[in-house]
């Protein structure tokens, strides 16, 4: 019997994405023990999926189907799996962190944990913004617990992942600050939410952000070796700083006595670890704030799957509001 293939993205070398990206036919993953296949119609490609590709850390695999994130139907199910999640709309997390096989694909087979219910009202391709960005923005803003009556600064709100922490926190119950570097950034930030908006180009954003707040509980934080300074400034005793990303300065040198005579709490966050009793709470409370229709989603670009190349070269320009989406087109059939 001739084996069943599908369209599919991979590299078999870093480099460059018009050098290594290679669209083919590859078989269909089969679903094992514990596992589901989903019919993908949306693949999510992320900052750290682009970086994985150019060569940021080394590849484990001889071959890689590249990103994480995704959202389609399941249409098959491994040994141990009721056959009732068959035809359920899903997204997905973790899709290629550990594993060669990622979402760029007409299908992925991976363990049914991470194939989530999607809302009926959710498109696949919002649905493919949920295990990276939103996931990380949960974590970010209630690792410290809960945040209803404090205040939250959110670093680079017209980020994804700044966006995303935006409506959460607001949704939660804070009252929440945010910095960003243009006027447009600005409007994008204030409807997702944000309750003060700070453009760090045009003021002293520590001496604005004292005057708007006196002074922060929670920091979800994107840059946090470039922030430092203000950081010491703005936060409460007590506070907790959440930082996802440093990338301005990767080894930056800690102001330890400002923060430990505030007693302050710094959470490095990761969303590919987190703990099973962590990823639980953040799955079931996007799902919450998506069902209470308190969750919208930014897609920038949506790229087909023939135009990955272009999608990766998208997310490395910088000044995007949004996620980059690529679409996989096709019915949901039984392979």
């Amino acid at each position: 019997m001739m084996e069943r293939t599908m369209k599919a993205v991979w590299y078999e070398t870093q480099g460059p994405a018009n050098e290594v990206l290679v669209l083919g036919d590859t078989p269909i993953p089969q679903p094992g023990p514990g596992d589901v296949l989903v019919r993908l119609h949306a693949s999510g490609c992320n900052p750290s999926d682009v970086k994985l590709r150019a060569g940021a850390r080394p590849m484990g695999f001889d071959r890689i189907i590249p990103h994480s994130d995704g959202a389609g139907v399941i249409v098959a199910t491994g040994g141990g799996i009721t056959k009732d999640r068959i035809g359920q709309r899903v997204w997905i997390w973790n899709g290629q962190w550990q594993r060669s096989m990622g979402s760029c694909a007409e299908y992925i087979a991976l363990p049914e944990t991470q194939a989530v219910r999607l809302p009926e009202e959710t498109g696949f391709a919002e649905g493919a913004c949920l295990g990276i960005p939103a996931m990380t923005a949960y974590r970010c803003v209630t690792a410290g617990g809960p945040v209803e009556g404090t205040s939250v600064l959110v670093t680079g709100g017209a980020g994804t992942v700044g966006r995303y922490a935006i409506q959460i926190a607001a949704a939660l119950g804070a009252t929440v600050t945010t910095t960003v570097s243009t006027p447009e950034k600005a409007e994008y930030a204030r409807k997702a939410g944000a309750h003060h908006i700070v453009n760090y180009r045009d003021e002293d954003a520590a001496e604005a952000i004292m005057d708007l707040t006196g002074g922060v509980d929670r920091i979800v934080e994107v840059e946090f070796g470039a922030n430092l300074d203000i950081t010491a400034q703005i936060i409460k005793p007590n506070g907790v700083i959440a930082a996802y990303g440093s990338a301005g300065d990767m080894t930056p040198v800690l102001p330890f006595y400002p923060l430990m005579f505030k007693d302050v709490t710094l959470r490095m966050v990761l969303v590919y670890l987190l703990t099973e009793s962590a990823r639980k709470a953040s799955i079931d409370g996007l799902m919450a704030l998506l069902e209470a229709g308190q969750l919208t989603h930014s897609v920038a670009e949506n790229f087909e799957l023939a135009e990955t190349v272009e999608a990766h070269q998208s997310v490395e320009r910088a000044g995007k509001m949004g996620s980059v989406v690529v679409t996989i087109p096709g019915s949901p059939s039984q392979p």
